[in-house]
């Protein structure tokens, strides 16, 4: 049995959650276990250690790139919401996890713009106005995926379509890189 991971990687806002939620309870429903790794979550209890600079940020997704290898290594089905900014890191993630199963990178393309509006918690009203400092797409760098499965632009694409692409992504159905 082959284990898959996914990670889902774009900016605050993008609408990691929101896919990762529904494709999780989409794959529970149908009876297969599945391992959360959210990039908050991890930073509070895996990587609280860490701040935000490139080298801690590489270290956080490089840190959720072994566990999610582990998992896949016994069979498990990975799903990773993490802002993963830099495209080296998501790499050496996905080397990780290759060395036991498959690995999904799903580029959330959404424009910042659309991001900004959708900010509940005021993260980016804070980092432009200085009091968040490195902060990504704002005063931090994203740099797009070079390698990504799937490009999925949630300002334009439904939660169901978004899920649907994803998990035919997961499946290996179809050539869906772009």
């Amino acid at each position: 049995m082959s284990g898959v991971a996914v990670l889902l990687t774009g900016l605050s806002g993008a609408g990691k959650s929101t896919i990762a939620d529904a494709l999780v309870a989409g794959l529970t429903a149908e009876g297969t276990p599945v391992t959360v790794l959210d990039g908050d979550v991890v930073r509070t209890h895996l990587s609280s250690e860490l701040g935000f600079s490139r080298a801690d940020r590489d270290l956080n997704i490089r840190r959720i790139g072994w566990v999610a290898g582990e998992v896949v290594r016994h069979g498990g089905t990975v799903v990773i919401a993490a802002i993963a900014p830099f495209d080296e890191a998501r790499e050496q993630a996905r080397a990780l996890v290759e060395a036991h199963g498959r690995f999904v990178l799903v580029h959330l393309s959404t424009p910042l713009e659309v991001c900004e509006a959708r900010d509940v918690k005021g993260l980016y009203a804070r980092a432009r106005s200085g009091e968040i400092p490195t902060f990504t797409g704002v005063s931090d760098p994203y740099e797009e995926p070079v390698r990504a499965e799937l490009r999925v632009d949630t300002s334009v694409t439904p939660l169901d379509d978004a899920v649907a692409q994803v998990r035919a992504a997961m499946a290996g159905v179809g050539d869906s890189r772009v």
